[in-house]
């Protein structure tokens, strides 16, 4: 059990490169991770990590150490888990990243059913647009929405959100509505930079079945999906977001969906997490559970994604 524990903190440290944050993620003392790494380096005869006083970092034995790590560990976290599942028994830490889109009262409803459900799991929410280094900040997995970017993370898709086109009614008054997309190039838009590109992100529409793109003339950018939105009702201009962000807005008037005969078609949602080795009990247990429940997050503007297969990206 020891040499069981060891190799946990062995591979928390090798993640997050720091002896502090594997102890704050482990909920243990950090000279209780320094002891145990040590009684491991010198059970095994090797240096594991080149320690200096900003980074550790792993040596060559240690690379090789952690490839068979995550294997075993990996192993015995499917041996354990394949009989006990159960509601009660499941704990520990769970830190999950949900976009500002999601960030609604049905999401949180949901999220209280779920720890209600798994009493013993400890949830960390955090709410940005960025992209989050999981690793480095110790994330187990973030809910994202759009076309993911190459990396070494494993996605695995969830389901799609509905996208609208919208505007305030002030603002339809100011310039009237536009019918075409053509009558767009005369209408002011609210632009979206995104911080992962650095770009302005294009609004998509579905002409005849086929995806048509268009930036918009900006009457102001922004860069983050709140600030958008709030942008929106207050009549800069035309934006286009995911159904879930807006709801409240179009059920109050303070938003008129436009172009409704374009509407593009759903963009996925995906869950995010490092490696498909060594996935906590806990982890794995939120991730099926948001593949189960996901259109329950917002009936109206969430549909359940037609298979979910994993992929490495």
């Amino acid at each position: 059990m020891e040499l069981l524990q060891s190799m946990r903190l062995f591979a928390r440290l090798a993640e997050l490169g720091s002896f502090t944050k594997a102890a704050e993620s482990l909920d243990i003392g950090r000279p209780q991770v320094t002891r145990y790494i040590q009684e491991l380096e010198m059970s095994l005869g090797v240096r594991l990590f080149q320690r200096t006083t900003r980074k550790v970092t792993l040596t060559a034995e240690g690379e090789r150490f952690y490839e068979r790590v995550q294997d075993i560990l990996g192993s015995v976290s499917a041996a354990t888990s394949m009989f006990d599942r159960s509601r009660a028994t499941l704990g520990g830490r769970l830190r999950i990243d949900i976009p500002t889109a999601f960030a609604q009262v049905e999401f949180m409803d949901s999220l209280k059913v779920f720890t209600a459900d798994f009493p013993g799991i400890n949830v960390i929410l955090g709410v940005t647009d960025r992209t989050v280094d999981l690793v480095g900040e110790g994330v187990d997995c973030v809910l994202r929405i759009g076309d993911l970017p190459d990396s070494t993370l494993i996605a695995r898709p969830v389901g799609v959100a509905t996208m609208v086109t919208c505007a305030a009614p002030q603002y339809l008054h100011e310039h009237s509505e536009p019918e075409t997309l053509e009558e767009l190039k005369s209408h002011q838009g609210v632009n979206f930079l995104s911080g992962q590109s650095n770009r302005t992100l294009p609004w998509h529409f579905s002409v005849g079945g086929k995806d048509r793109t268009y930036t918009s003339n900006a009457g102001i950018t922004v860069t983050e999906s709140n600030a958008y939105v709030q942008c929106g009702v207050a009549g800069f201009g035309i934006i286009q977001a995911p159904g879930i962000a807006v709801s409240q807005y179009l059920n109050s008037g303070a938003l008129v969906e436009i172009l409704k005969p374009y509407r593009p078609a759903p963009r996925p949602v995906s869950v995010l997490y490092p490696s498909r080795t060594h996935l906590a009990p806990q982890v794995q247990v939120f991730i099926e559970w948001l593949q189960e429940r996901f259109p329950q997050l917002h009936p109206d503007w969430l549909e359940q994604y037609p298979t979910s297969p994993l992929r490495s990206m």
